[in-house]
């Protein structure tokens, strides 16, 4: 089960290791902007463009999505959904499980193709994967989430769009 941010952290020399991924990701895939979420939905990193939306609302949102789609996996037989992609009229967004804890979110429009942004983001979650693992293995010492935790959040979300 994943475990919200709370209960690690990362130094300012893993942040910028991470920052310089998404950076050199983002040049690769012609894409806007990368935003990293934690499966709890706290807004982790955002690099490149900066979104013109409320990013810790979006935060919210995609581990929301995430979960969702976590669900629907599980009624076909699937353990889960690692990738989910939405595509629309002029923009798009493509996101990945990194490390089983983290979402990486990357915007995109017409000035890069889905092709590309696929081809380079199984290097940048893989790389991303190692870094946070390195973080999470720092923490594991720390305070553990409660079971059940992340459940009550589930339900305050459902509340929401009911």
């Amino acid at each position: 089960m994943p475990v919200g941010a709370a209960t690690w952290s990362f130094t300012e020399d893993d942040f910028g290791a991470i920052t310089q991924i998404l950076q050199r990701f983002l040049y690769d895939a012609k894409a806007r902007c990368a935003l990293l979420v934690d499966r709890s939905g706290q807004l982790v990193a955002t690099v490149g463009e900066p979104p013109n939306f409320d990013a810790t609302a979006f935060a919210t949102l995609t581990a929301a999505d995430f979960s969702a789609n976590d669900q629907l996996a599980r009624l076909i037989g699937e353990s889960d959904f690692n990738v989910l992609f939405h595509q629309g009229e002029r923009e798009s967004m493509y996101l990945a499980d990194v490390a089983k804890r983290v979402i990486l979110v990357v915007l995109f429009d017409n000035r890069t193709t889905l092709g590309l942004v696929r081809l380079r983001m199984k290097g940048v979650v893989e790389e991303l994967t190692r870094t946070f693992e390195v973080v999470f293995a720092r923490g594991s010492g720390s305070q553990i989430a409660p079971p059940g935790l992340l459940a009550g959040a589930e339900d305050e979300i459902d509340r929401l769009f009911s």
